[in-house]
């Protein structure tokens, strides 16, 4: 049964909108270009051409374009000069999809985040997006669209980090004095929560529906795999991967609740998955140094699991 993801939206959205952030939160603002090309891209008469002619206004994005394109990851034997050739090579849909990752990572480092080290915060989503495709893969789900809505999940977090400063550092104080997650602690502080407030920027910006979908839910846990509607959508595949560690430790026991799917899904092999996740980042050509592999951010809990194995 397929999925109406605008109604699905409009429910969960329901009256709020960024107007009910508070009035010092900045919200970023998605290069010209990429703005552009959402909106043409969603014309299914348009030429690639066209396209093409939008990305080459900005250098910026033409060369990333070029990179990617251009990387061993994709395994192309010949090399793209143009746009035009890179999309080509690519695909609409993948370019489309590289186009809005770049566009909203330039539109957040854009704003200097005093909590958040922005360097660690994409290579953490860059790990969640490839662990999302590799989740969607086995939930036979899109992973494309897995892979995009993991690596844009938490991309509003360094804005309002920053904007709201002296609430996120009482999180932190608190996070260390009893278990909380970041969700949970913005909703009662806040009355909104990232996931909500990062949906509801994605929609104004244009983004298919179902990938605000992916944002707007990301934080759902693992109990989102028994909900008959998204269970076995990419959905689901971000939410699963919103559970691994990152630098502000969002969920304070992902880590263990993915050890428990482990238990319950035989053919998810954490462990393996994981440094399956630190092979591909490391030949993902898009330009991210690794300093913290996945492997390394999970080794506790594992060294923790083995001993309990052995003993």
């Amino acid at each position: 049964m397929a999925i109406d993801w605008g109604c699905l939206l409009k429910e969960s959205l329901g009256e709020f909108a960024s107007a009910a952030l508070p009035p010092t939160v900045s919200l970023p603002v998605l290069p010209l270009a990429v703005t552009r090309f959402i909106q043409k891209s969603n014309d299914p008469n348009v030429e690639m051409n066209d396209l093409a002619r939008i990305i080459e206004t900005d250098s910026g994005l033409t060369l990333e374009l070029l990179k990617h394109a251009n990387s061993a990851s994709v395994g192309n034997h010949r090399r793209a000069s143009s746009a035009m050739q890179a999309m080509s090579m690519l695909g609409l849909r993948p370019s489309r999809d590289l186009l809005m990752a770049i566009g909203a990572r330039a539109a957040v480092q854009s704003k200097q985040s005093r909590l958040v080290n922005q360097s660690c915060f994409w290579t953490a989503a860059l790990q969640k997006a490839i662990f999302a495709r590799e989740m969607a893969g086995m939930l036979q789900a899109d992973p494309e669209m897995a892979f995009s809505g993991a690596l844009l999940q938490d991309y509003l977090l360094p804005v309002v980090t920053n904007e709201l400063y002296a609430q996120y550092i009482d999180f932190i104080k608190m996070r260390d004095q009893r278990p909380i997650d970041i969700c949970e602690f913005e909703r009662q502080t806040f009355g909104w929560d990232h996931a909500l407030a990062g949906a509801c920027l994605a929609q104004r910006w244009q983004l298919p529906d179902e990938l605000v979908c992916c944002l707007l839910f990301h934080h759902a846990g693992i109990e989102i795999l028994a909900d008959p509607i998204l269970g076995r959508t990419p959905v689901a595949a971000v939410a699963l991967s919103a559970l691994l560690p990152d630098q502000l430790r969002q969920c304070y026991q992902g880590l263990e609740q993915l050890l428990l799917l482990e238990q319950k899904w035989p053919a998810f092999k954490f462990r393996a998955i994981a440094e399956k996740v630190d092979a591909i980042q490391e030949d993902s050509g898009l330009g991210m140094r690794n300093d913290f592999p996945l492997s390394r951010r999970c080794k506790l809990i594992f060294d923790a699991e083995l001993t309990t194995a052995i003993d």
